[in-house]
């Protein structure tokens, strides 16, 4: 029998985790061994009596076949530690996942990856951030790697789309959930252009310890963690903690110093997170630059005049239409240019927001 249905198995064990599943199979040999070792050998790995006791109870109830065949099922394939596809640079951090679920391209992950994160509250001006670093950074090559939550992540992974570019998303559940439940349509398409992981076995609920381990995944696969909006108390904070623990580079988007959702931020960069102010900032670290058609785009008089009277705050069609002199046609038909280039973003009510 393949080894593969062990490490599932050894997965399935509340009391293992990532670090003593890799330990356990290091002193064993194989997954097999791990799964199957005898009492007193496991005692004699150094594991505490209570995880050793908890071990052998729960590998009594779950069958390795089962698992495999329940990933086969759902259609789900399964990278582990010991094989070659699996993340490098997600590899090198302390508690890399013993294995990993996904449906899509894992070898997506072996390429230049950066995350966005933030808050799941976020204002339009942070969504919109989200967006444009995102399809940017996607455009330049970058896989743009989230958590598919409600808020910054899931624009992250939107606007990384809508340049036909590669995204990934980590989840806090198993892969047979979708959480948020209104993403199913984002999660097909990310699988599609991308690739969906998870660590957690299927039929794992969105728990709120996941998140935290979920997160140190997603910095473990990026060499670089952009936080575009995060409260004073935001798990996007934990994400960027990850990445400095990991040796990763952190950067922050300033926000207004009213908001809320942008305290987090100024925090990071009162603590020496790099400001990112563009994509190109990202790049530049990275070593890349914006594509030639991204970087220099030629704008009319007209869709001047209309970008200086839009601000950085959602503005409405009629204060647009005092400000410019225009007519309602004309300016209807120079926002929908603006739009279709990325230099402007329209919102529900007949509000336009700069990006």
């Amino acid at each position: 029998m393949s080894d593969l249905p062990f490490w599932l198995a050894l997965n399935r064990v509340s009391v293992l985790g990532a670090r003593r599943i890799s330990q356990l199979i290091t002193a064993c040999g194989s997954a097999q061994e791990a799964f199957t070792v005898e009492p007193k050998k496991l005692e004699q790995l150094g594991l505490p009596l209570k995880v050793c006791a908890a071990f052998l109870r729960e590998r009594e109830q779950i069958d390795p076949l089962t698992e495999w065949r329940r990933c086969q099922e759902l259609g789900l394939s399964v990278v582990t530690l010991a094989d070659e596809n699996y993340p490098p640079l997600l590899r090198e951090i302390y508690d890399p996942p013993a294995l990993l679920y996904y449906r899509g391209n894992i070898g997506c992950l072996s390429q230049t990856c950066a995350a966005i994160v933030g808050s799941r509250k976020a204002t339009a001006y942070g969504r919109a951030s989200a967006e444009k670093f995102a399809a940017e950074l996607a455009a330049a090559g970058i896989v743009v790697v989230s958590g598919m939550a409600r808020g910054i992540d899931s624009h992250a992974h939107q606007g990384a789309l809508r340049v036909q570019g590669t995204t990934a998303a980590v989840l806090g559940s198993g892969l047979d959930i979708c959480y948020p439940p209104e993403n199913r349509a984002l999660r097909e398409k990310i699988v599609e252009n991308g690739v969906v992981i998870s660590e957690f076995p299927p039929g794992s609920q969105p728990k709120p310890a996941h998140f935290p381990m979920r997160n140190r995944i997603i910095s473990g696969l990026s060499l670089a963690v952009v936080v575009v909006e995060a409260a004073e108390k935001s798990g996007a904070l934990i994400t960027a903690d990850c990445a400095l623990e990991q040796g990763r580079e952190v950067f922050a988007v300033p926000g207004s110093i009213h908001s809320p959702t942008s305290r987090g931020c100024h925090r990071l960069l009162k603590e020496g997170a790099a400001l990112a102010e563009s994509a190109a900032d990202i790049l530049g670290f990275l070593g890349q630059r914006l594509p030639e058609a991204a970087a220099a785009v030629e704008l009319t008089a007209a869709q001047k005049l209309v970008l200086t009277a839009l601000e950085y705050e959602p503005t409405h069609f009629d204060k647009l239409l005092q400000a410019t002199g225009l007519t309602a046609a004309d300016l209807s038909g120079l926002l929908v240019e603006l739009e279709l280039a990325g230099f402007v973003q329209k919102l529900s009510g007949n509000f336009y927001l700069r990006v």
